[in-house]
């Protein structure tokens, strides 16, 4: 059994070996406190509530308000400190700091109730009020919580972050490199984290090492016992597994825990074939990733997908609901495969060409009228199952405030890209739809406009690729730019996606709203990130953003370029998952798992050969579906420019033909 605990060490190996296990435990953590009150943080937290403009303090962790108190108290008088903490709203995040007060006289106001995760503090905060107009002093641990104080500011309240200590890697980091060679080895049955950090530290020094990858296969391949839900969220993030979390957070439960699991799995465990070091990968047999827990919206948000879901809810009703479409959607039988095309309106036909020689890209899609005719022209040409709407991915980022123009010979060019950090300042969440009232007109009017059969999609761009463009400023090979930002500042990373994924999800329920029946995500660059920084930097925003969708709507998750990926765009939640050309159908599905729905995933340049070879090719995928319910036939990207007009009717005609049943 792997444990990385640091306070508290020979305790947990005696719990390990009471209960029958081999204990590897190293220091993963150690804690540097604060010691100078004259710190700006520190002197301007007791400035403040000495002079009374402090009325609420929250505090974290006991030892941090033990340090906190006996910090000040060099400077200022100890009992006038906790006279004015006593005075003051005082919220105890859990059993720990509770008592940390009281031993120091203050008993807190409040106590969050378990399992005391920031989450719990904002049930707190609502169910009594104590946000609105507050100056709420935060007694942070370890590392600040951008969601909580989020949550806090969103409520009405002014935050005061107050760093008390922060959270290093130990000076002897041997014990911890041995632990993470022997999970590397396959020498390891349990892993067991009692704290995030623990975690956030564990995949740092395996960075370090040179093998994340093979330490995220070995833990995908042991049992993972998390402390609590504050952990188990931060393994998630870190696209790690968590095999079992106890009822109680406490260190003794979590070993009692594993121990039990392990003792009735082991019959099972013992002969499945260990790991042998660094074979470990993933090329084969992606890692298997949990439905993602709940997460944290703003009440405007709910209240966007609530009004979304009532609109949804009369779609039952319409004949296209029950096509072919939407049942593949719903992995129902369907009497062919349904088949549309990405960009099937687009600049290989003569129709969108003589619309478009009149106005501007922009233009075209800001005019709905238009965006409605070239696309029910093309479906009427095709004739496809359905239709997505004709628009760009990139209009949303007007009102946001990035300046757009797209141009002949270099595509969308973003004039006043996120240069550093604080430009992300500027970036204004999208509040309602005014600015972009075009896109949900040409939902109304193609909703109109089209055979009563046929549903519309809508589509946003995903949270990648949309700040991939915003600090780019337009296309990448390499994504310099942003993956320089992504690594150095994570705040700020997280904070830009935060901000874009809140922007798509009033963006895509305004669609629903519209008509639209179906919903398309585009991660068009996401194939530049490798799978453990997808799971670290993307993975919880897309997941956030799909549980932040309709629930009675169907969303495609559609990425390219590294099918390595798919196992995540599953896990994030959507009913179909879109699939590029450079896996095969039938292993796609394997990894994705067999209640998802799966869209693709033909090679966009096969139209440009022969009629023989694409009717190979479409009988080819389609002989792997195996007349499966749930398959949408699809690109796996959309059309070029150079497409013969007659190669795609032809192969949707192939389509239904070969897969009537």
């Amino acid at each position: 059994m792997a444990s990385f605990e640091s306070r508290q060490q020979v305790a947990m190996e005696q719990l390990i070996r009471k209960h029958g296990g081999q204990p590897f435990v190293s220091p993963s953590m150690q804690e540097a406190p604060e010691t100078d009150a004259s710190s700006p943080t520190l002197q301007e937290f007791a400035h403040r509530l000495l002079d009374g403009s402090v009325d609420t303090v929250i505090a974290m962790t006991g030892v941090g308000f033990k340090y906190l108190v006996d910090v000040l108290s060099t400077r200022h008088p100890r009992q006038k400190l906790l006279d004015f903490l006593s005075d003051v709203t005082t919220i105890a995040r859990g059993p720990k700091p509770n008592a940390a007060m009281h031993q120091l006289g203050v008993t807190a106001t409040y106590k969050v109730a378990a399992p005391h995760t920031w989450r719990d503090i904002l049930t707190l905060v609502d169910a009594n009020g104590l946000a609105n107009n507050r100056h709420i002093a935060l007694l942070e641990y370890g590392e600040t919580n951008p969601s909580l104080i989020a949550g806090l500011e969103a409520r009405g309240a002014n935050v005061l972050p107050v760093t008390i200590y922060r959270w290093l890697l130990p000076d002897d980091i041997e014990p911890l490199q041995a632990n993470i060679r022997r999970l590397v080895a396959g020498e390891i049955d349990i892993a067991m984290f009692t704290s995030a950090q623990q975690v956030v530290h564990l995949m740092q020094v395996a960075d370090a090492l040179g093998c994340r990858s093979a330490v995220v296969g070995a833990l995908n391949e042991i049992v993972v016992a998390s402390i609590g839900p504050t952990t188990s969220e931060r393994l998630q993030e870190l696209g790690l597994p968590i095999t079992l979390e106890p009822d109680q957070g406490k260190m003794a439960r979590l070993v009692s825990a594993a121990a039990k699991y392990w003792n009735e799995q082991k019959p099972r465990a013992s002969t499945k074939p260990r790991s042998s070091g660094r074979s470990i990968t993933r090329e084969t047999v992606p890692p298997a990733l949990p439905t993602p827990s709940s997460v944290e919206l703003s009440d405007t948000l709910i209240a966007h997908r609530q009004q979304a879901e009532l609109a949804a809810e009369n779609f039952k009703l319409q004949p296209w609901f029950d096509g072919p479409f939407l049942r593949a959607c719903r992995r129902e039988p369907t009497s062919v495969t349904p088949v549309w095309l990405m960009r099937q309106a687009g600049r290989y036909m003569q129709e969108y060409q003589t619309v478009r020689a009149q106005h501007t890209f922009l233009e075209l899609c800001k005019n709905a009228p238009l965006c409605s005719e070239v696309m029910c022209t093309a479906v009427a040409k095709l004739g496809v199952d359905a239709a997505i709407i004709f628009s760009d991915l990139l209009p949303i980022l007007e009102p946001l405030g990035f300046e757009l123009s797209f141009g002949p010979g270099h595509g969308p060019k973003i004039h006043n890209p996120i240069e550093v950090a604080g430009d992300i300042d500027r970036v204004r969440p999208l509040a309602d739809m005014q600015a972009l009232e075009f896109v949900t007109d040409t939902v109304r009017l193609t909703r109109r406009d089209l055979p009563e059969h046929i549903p519309v999609i809508g589509f946003a761009g995903a949270p990648f690729t949309l700040a991939s463009y915003c600090i780019e400023g337009g296309g990448s090979r390499s994504f310099q730019r942003t993956k320089k930002l992504m690594y150095n500042d994570p705040v700020a990373w997280h904070d830009l996606m935060s901000r874009l994924t809140d922007s798509v999800l009033v963006y895509l329920n305004a669609q629903v709203m519209a008509g639209a029946g179906c919903l398309q995500l585009f991660d068009s660059w996401v194939g530049a990130l490798s799978p453990s920084d997808y799971a670290t930097y993307v993975f919880p925003h897309v997941c956030r953003l799909v549980q932040g969708l309709a629930r009675n709507v169907p969303v495609i998750n559609f990425g390219t370029g590294n099918p390595q990926l798919l196992p995540y765009y599953a896990a994030a939640g959507p009913a179909v998952v879109g699939v590029d050309w450079r896996i095969e159908l039938d292993q796609a599905w394997q990894w994705i798992g067999p209640e998802f729905a799966v869209q693709g995933n033909l090679d966009p340049l096969v139209l440009l050969g022969s009629r023989d070879n694409i009717q190979q090719q479409v009988t080819r995928i389609l002989r792997q579906a195996a007349n499966r319910p749930g398959h949408i036939f699809n690109l796996g990207h959309g059309i070029v420019p150079e497409t013969p007009v007659d190669h795609a009717m032809a192969l949707v005609d192939m389509v239904h033909q070969q897969s009537a049943r």
